[in-house]
């Protein structure tokens, strides 16, 4: 996934300790070909949604380039979406790059339904720091 958004990858140490202190509620579902990784679902509960009902944010799906095409993206959608079935949870929410169409139609391909209502903001950096600081 860094390699494909051009970031650096933190050595193995790093991820493994990122990995075990992540925030609690995050939670991470895992697709395998063999002994390969092919990809992954990151998502968390949210809280409130219609009704006063949770739902989850899907905050990552990736597949591995050489896993791409064989249904392990459908399948790590469906694994979340089973999770927010059973936990009594309403919806599922993600963010997609408006730039890839192809992408787009996979997930309209799973039901899901593009909100173009709604825009998807971002603070980080120097407006994190400038609005997040201490006084």
């Amino acid at each position: 996934m860094q390699a494909y958004y051009a970031v650096p990858c933190p050595p193995r140490e790093d991820i493994e300790a990122s990995l075990a202190g992540r925030p609690a509620g995050t939670e991470i579902l895992v697709a395998e070909d063999g002994a390969a990784l092919a990809g992954f679902a990151a998502f968390s509960a949210i809280y409130p949604g219609p009704g006063l009902a949770g739902g989850l944010f899907l905050k990552e799906l990736f597949v591995g380039a050489r896993h791409r095409g064989g249904g392990h993206g459908r399948a790590l959608v469906r694994a979340v979406a089973v999770e927010a079935v059973a936990r009594g949870l309403k919806r599922v929410d993600w963010t997609a790059d408006a730039g890839q169409p192809a992408l787009l139609a996979f997930y309209e391909s799973l039901g899901a339904a593009p909100k173009p209502d709604k825009v998807f903001f971002r603070l980080d950096g120097e407006g994190l720091a400038r609005l997040g600081g201490a006084e």
